[in-house]
């Protein structure tokens, strides 16, 4: 994995259905950091029953080119833009069964970095990978999101969960 990055802050975790056949849930935190908060932090936190998830790759298969005034020739920054939205989305029209810690200690370790040409929800950058809360209670919460039918049966398509 690449750069590890860390915050304290306001995290949101919610469930994101990122794929329909086979169905596939993945657990997403999303939090800030840097100076007023212009890096979006989001990321999957890693459960080893489920995939792990690549969010730009989710991005990408959502076609993000259809973003209007958002869409950009350079390379993941329409997919950025589509984490972003989703993630704000999730945060500001809350589900009942998100989780939202006002001050919350995480790490995110990046597989995925963009710059954006153009703010969005006051972010410049977007930063997404691994995403782990160090409270193990936060962690416990998180994965209590999970319900039974969100774990799969692991086939040979299917990337090993981290352990």
């Amino acid at each position: 994995m690449g750069k590890k990055i860390s915050g304290r802050g306001r995290v949101t975790v919610f469930r994101l259905v990122h794929m329909w056949t086979p169905r596939r849930v993945g657990i997403v935190a999303y939090a800030s950091t840097g100076h007023f908060g212009t890096t979006a932090a989001v990321g999957y936190i890693p459960f080893p029953q489920i995939p792990d998830v690549s969010l730009l790759d989710v991005a990408a298969r959502h076609h993000p080119a259809g973003l209007g005034d958002w869409r950009s020739p350079e390379p993941h920054v329409s997919e950025a833009y589509w984490v972003l939205c989703t993630a704000s989305s999730s945060r500001i029209a809350m589900k009942p069964t998100s989780l939202d810690f006002l001050d919350a200690e995480w790490d995110l370790e990046v597989d995925g970095s963009v710059d954006l040409p153009k703010s969005m929800y006051s972010h410049t950058a977007l930063r997404v990978g691994r995403f782990t809360l160090k409270d193990p209670e936060l962690m416990r919460q998180a994965e209590g999101m999970l319900s039974e039918e969100d774990i799969p049966v692991m086939n040979a398509e299917d990337k090993p969960a981290h352990t």
